[in-house]
């Protein structure tokens, strides 16, 4: 696997088939990344598990802080690693050690591990490095380019706005995302001038 380059279906099958992500490095502070990536993938219909010891007690979107992996009460399908680098070999093996292991490892951006990517490959689990889940679903699924981010496409037609119950080509289902102020007067604008 190159992890300098990945294609994009290969990132596509993974956000498609994988339910149940546990965030090992969640934070409940709204100011923080791991935050953010969490309420996301969560709206998004993924069933999201925040993994953080120093947060036990507390909850992030009414879902209960765990301690570690091992403490997870069901099969995990995907552990997104919001971790640095030097942390994540030890969370690679705790993985590995689950009864039932995870089917990817996803390493956030600026996390890279190749040995530890190595051994989970060894192990027959995908492996994404130096990415964000939450970034990735958000321009496969074209939610980017309702945010104003720049597709690097030209094109006269404007994509849809999204609304709640639309259909993403990522098959989940919005849930109202994309929604601002500013794109709700941008499309008032819109309908009144044509």
């Amino acid at each position: 696997m190159n992890h300098d380059a990945y294609d994009d279906n290969y990132i596509r099958s993974i956000l498609n088939n994988v339910k149940t992500i546990a965030m090992v490095g969640a934070s409940p502070v709204n100011v923080r990344p791991s935050y953010f990536a969490f309420k996301y993938l969560a709206q998004r219909g993924y069933d999201m598990i925040p993994v953080n010891p120093g947060h036990v007690g507390k909850t992030l979107m009414g879902k209960p802080f765990i301690a570690s992996l091992a403490d997870i009460d069901r099969p995990i399908d995907m552990i997104d690693i919001f971790r640095n680098s030097s942390h994540i070999m030890p969370v690679v093996e705790e993985a590995l050690k689950l009864s039932t292991p995870p089917k990817v490892i996803w390493m956030q951006l600026g996390a890279r591990d190749d040995a530890a990517a190595e051994k989970a490959e060894a192990a027959g689990l995908k492996v994404v490095m130096n990415r964000c889940p939450k970034i990735e679903y958000g321009r496969l699924s074209s939610e980017i380019s309702w945010m104003g981010v720049n597709s690097r496409t030209l094109s006269s037609k404007r994509a849809p706005i999204p609304t709640q119950g639309m259909r993403l080509s990522l098959n989940r289902t919005s849930f109202g995302g994309g929604q601002t102020a500013a794109s709700d007067r941008a499309a008032k604008n819109k309908t009144e001038t044509t």
